[in-house]
């Protein structure tokens, strides 16, 4: 089978391996549509402390159970997502519903072998089937939107919400139309330093995008007479939690969606006196069965996300485009 394989750090080949075999309780999975993460881009590049090398990756990934496992319980044939996150099931994180923490976590492209690739396989209970409302190319994205979910759900979502989220790359748009399009915040604001990827906040549901390139946000926001109750950072420069507290309402909630390693200088007595809560997410703890449902039931449109689409053979064109043209690049797909 073909695989996409990060070699080392820098050397990403497309290579030839043997057909996987699924273990018990795993199925094996034909891969039809893949798409490209941030995440993946790290791992490249070596900016990935979990990662192993040579790793195939890939965590956002759908296709159809092509052989079952001894008690997988999922008949060949069925159209299945993967959720990336293994847990243990035991420890505390665990234990309280958040296996995405798990302190055994083993994320699927990470640490084990993910989906650019033709077959794949995974725990069945990480498959998660997809009705046929949910076409080929929309399955594809639910785990990016579970990632958002994730983060709507630790700050809890107000139709009465001023909303601000920062980024308006992939994550921020997906986090922009949950917003929108599943919990009708009353007013919502964008803010990027691409004009293009303001343009595409608009059409995705923001009620104003503002490029802050040339610009200090809040005296747009002081003028315009908003004080942001909910708080997004997708961009996560180090930079942001300090005018996130800043420019946030009192008893605002501001979730933070990054892994810079940098610090973030802040000032105690801003989240005290305000009565801030600060919200972290990684990864999406269960969060599939709720984004299927959104995705059945047209709440959302990710389809709108996909820019780019390449054969896995072209893999170079389809990481150029990712990571070195962002004003007209959002979801990038294979499809095998």
């Amino acid at each position: 089978m073909k695989s996409l394989v990060v070699e080392r750090p820098g050397v990403l080949t497309l290579a030839e391996r043997p057909l996987a075999e699924p273990g018990p309780g795993e199925v094996r999975i034909r891969v039809e549509r893949a798409g490209i993460c941030g995440s993946d881009v790290h791992i490249f590049h070596g900016r990935n402390p979990f990662a192993r090398y040579p790793r195939v990756i890939g965590h956002e990934f759908f296709g159809r159970v092509d052989k079952a496992g001894e008690g997988a319980g999922l008949p060949v044939g069925t159209r299945v997502v993967v959720d990336p996150v293994i847990s243990c099931g035991h420890c505390y994180p665990c234990s309280i519903g958040r296996p995405n923490v798990c302190t055994s976590l083993q994320v699927i492209g990470v640490h084990r072998d993910g989906g650019f690739s033709e077959f794949a396989c995974v725990p069945a209970g990480n498959a998660y089937p997809v009705p046929d409302t949910v076409s080929d190319d929309q399955a594809a994205l639910v785990e990016p939107f579970a990632v958002a979910a994730n983060m709507t759900d630790h700050t809890g979502v107000r139709a009465a919400d001023i909303a601000l989220v920062y980024g308006a790359g992939p994550i921020g748009l997906m986090v922009v139309q949950v917003l929108k399009w599943v919990y009708g915040v009353s007013r919502l604001v964008v803010t990027d330093r691409i004009d293009a990827r303001l343009e595409a906040a608009r059409a995705n549901g923001a009620d104003q995008a503002i490029n802050t390139a040339n610009q200090p946000l809040a005296p747009i926001l002081a003028a315009a007479g908003l004080s942001p109750t909910l708080v997004i950072d997708t961009a996560c420069h180090p930079s942001i939690l300090a005018e996130a507290i800043e420019i946030a309402s009192p008893a605002a909630r501001i979730g933070i969606m990054g892994f810079d390693a940098e610090p973030s200088l802040v000032s105690q007595q801003k989240v005290t006196s305000k009565e801030l809560s600060i919200h972290s997410s990684r990864l999406n703890g269960r969060k599939f069965p709720k984004v299927i449902d959104w995705f059945a039931s047209g709440r959302l449109q990710p389809e709108r996300l996909i820019t780019h689409r390449f054969a896995i053979a072209d893999f170079a064109a389809a990481f150029d485009a990712f990571e070195n043209r962002p004003a007209e690049c959002c979801k990038v797909q294979f499809s095998f």
